[in-house]
């Protein structure tokens, strides 16, 4: 062994310490921050829960900067040095071999590498395209999981409670049981209320944190067969909590886990066992969605390229243009056979877009730390992104070179994409209301209004709210996708449109009166729905509050006095009858 190629082991193995040191840092101030989720919600204290969020989202950025830093102390060697990153990144497999969350520490590992290297540079053998060791199924739970056993579904569900976590009381159990069972019965059947078979639940031990609500998950086991089980624990602010609702079907627990929705806080020191447990109850959800659920974005944008890869190796048909009115903004492409769709920034806006390049950019990050309630598609983005060119259909292809070429790289038989976003595949509101039913064209209406509103009081105003930006999910949930014009609800000047102050004015062309950049006025709506009579008529009749200033002035108000809203992933009708009559809580659930 030359005298170099032994330095180089010695650099190597240094800077692969370093790395684990970095993730063993970023791990513990993670899991610190999680578990103080418990506090911020016993206190009621939900402008720090919205803090927490943001801040665990900076943490992975900063200790991967921190990471790099060190590298270039630990080791005088050329830490650019991509021989050397081979080198570090075996010493690393060996580092976390049968470390109890290897896979968010390899992602780490191809994070610190990424921060040096330009992305292009993505190579099996220098980072972890592919995972060092197999995700085998876990021998055993019991780590995760506490199991209660019993005949009697409400005693079963009375000692769940008695056991939680929280240090508030529950404010009337006998009222919270009586829901619980209620709804388990419903769901699973009448018999179960005699206590006369066997019944287990298997909940996990953390509770999950999210928004203004805690979630106690785990599984039920009816007859051999493990079901879903969600209790959604709310805090009355008056010094007790409560049973909100008690979920037990797969597609309940679905939209709990909703793409839609912000990242959970929950204390899972071995990711990977939480990850297992709920995709066995969620057998749809990809793997990418339950990390990013879990609150490992950057591990989930791992498990989605990985996902790609062997979709793309699995699969023959070609990218095309996604269907529906095309953007001024974005240029969008899909693959029939994936459910995804792929976002590049064009060159040029066409007018009346005002907007730039870094200020979409700006837009897509407010919405990656902000509160999605549920009503915002996640996205993830990617730099460098490596396409096989003959996967693009001609279309497409000539497509992007006409109005993002200097997005597009191509290398041979690959196509880089400099810069991308990817997001879940909704139908196109617009698309969906041309072969929907009456039924169907009333409650998507509804939910396109809810959409609206919960967005705003969320402080977010979507901008341009034409039907093609929301999309419809499988669960009939309606979601804004379009972001290049958000923008936040308290900086908007909502105005009255004014009176033409002659006959001169009534005839002008163009306004009259002048429009600032952020004035928006609310009677000019209506035109969202030009050709749509019916759909016009159905939101006119649920949502003409949204044509009023008033409205949107007052709750700008509440947003700055600190009100936070209350949104939960549950239908109303859902929540227990005895806190129907709470307004504080009803006035934009979904």
């Amino acid at each position: 062994m030359t005298e170099t190629a032994i330095t180089h082991n010695s650099s190597a193995r240094r800077m692969a310490k370093t790395v684990l040191n970095g993730f063993n840092s970023y791990f513990a101030d993670y899991l610190n921050a999680t578990l103080a989720a418990k506090a911020r919600f016993e206190k009621a204290d939900w402008q720090a829960v919205q803090q927490a969020n943001v801040m665990r989202l900076e943490l992975y950025k900063e200790k991967v900067h921190q990471t790099v830093n060190f590298l270039a102390i630990v080791t005088n060697r050329d830490i650019r040095n991509l021989d050397l990153w081979r080198q570090a990144k075996s010493a690393y497999s060996q580092l976390v071999s049968n470390f109890p969350n290897f896979e968010i520490a390899e992602t780490f590992f191809n994070s610190v590498f990424a921060d040096v290297h330009d992305h292009d540079k993505i190579d099996d053998d220098i980072i972890y395209v592919l995972s060092s060791q197999l995700l085998v199924q876990p021998s055993s739970e019991y780590s995760i999981t506490i199991r209660y056993q019993g005949n009697d579904c409400r005693d079963l569900f009375r000692r769940l409670l008695q056991e939680s976590e929280f240090s508030l009381p529950f404010e009337d159990l006998e009222d919270d049981l009586d829901g619980i069972v209620e709804n388990f019965i419903a769901q699973h059947g009448e018999h179960h209320r005699r206590g006369t078979q066997p019944l287990s639940i298997d909940l996990l031990e953390s509770v999950f944190y999210r928004g203004k609500a805690a979630y106690m998950v785990g599984r039920v086991s009816v007859d051999g067969v493990g079901h879903p089980m969600i209790l959604a624990i709310l805090n009355n602010e008056r010094g007790s909590c409560y049973v909100d609702t008690a979920l037990f079907s797969q597609d309940d627990m679905s939209v709990v886990f909703s793409f839609a929705r912000n990242h959970f806080m929950v204390d899972a020191p071995l990711p990977y066992q939480y990850a297992h447990f709920l995709k066995q109850l969620m057998p749809n959800k990809r793997d990418y969605e339950i990390y990013n659920a879990l609150g490992f974005p950057k591990h989930a944008k791992t498990e989605f390229y990985r996902e790609l890869v062997q979709h793309l190796r699995s699969s023959d048909d070609q990218f095309i243009i996604a269907p529906g009115i095309k953007g001024m903004v974005m240029t969008v492409f899909t693959l029939p056979s994936y459910n995804i769709v792929f976002k590049i920034i064009k060159d040029k806006f066409a007018p009346p877009k005002e907007v730039t390049h870094e200020i979409v950019r700006d837009r897509y990050r407010l919405v990656s730390r902000h509160d999605r309630i549920g009503r915002m598609a996640d996205t993830q983005e990617f730099d460098n992104l490596v396409f096989p060119l003959d996967r693009f259909s001609p279309e497409l292809l000539a497509e992007l070179q006409k109005v993002a070429a200097s997005q597009i790289v191509i290398d041979g038989d690959r196509l880089i994409i400099r810069h991308l976003y990817t997001e879940r595949y909704m139908t196109p509101l617009n698309i969906y209301l041309e072969s929907a039913s009456e039924t169907e064209q009333r409650n998507a209406i509804e939910e396109y209004g809810n959409c609206i509103k919960q967005l705003s009081a969320a402080n977010i105003f979507p901008g341009d709210m034409p039907l093609k930006n929301f999309g419809v999910t499988r669960h009939g949930r309606v979601v804004f996708y379009d972001y290049d014009e958000i923008e936040l609800l308290t900086d908007c000047n909502f105005r009255h449109i004014p009176v033409p102050r002659n006959e001169e004015d009534e005839m002008r062309a163009g306004t009259w009166y002048t429009v600032g950049p952020q004035d928006i006025f609310p009677e000019e709506f209506r035109l969202f729905f030009s050709g749509r009579p019916k759909a016009r008529e159905f939101f006119e009749e649920m949502h003409s509050d949204l044509y009023q200033v008033e409205f949107w002035q007052g709750l700008q108000q509440k947003i700055r006095s600190g009100y936070v809203v209350d949104v939960f992933p549950y239908r109303r009708a859902k929540r227990f009858k005895r806190h129907q009559d709470d307004d504080r809580l009803q006035i934009y659930s979904s």
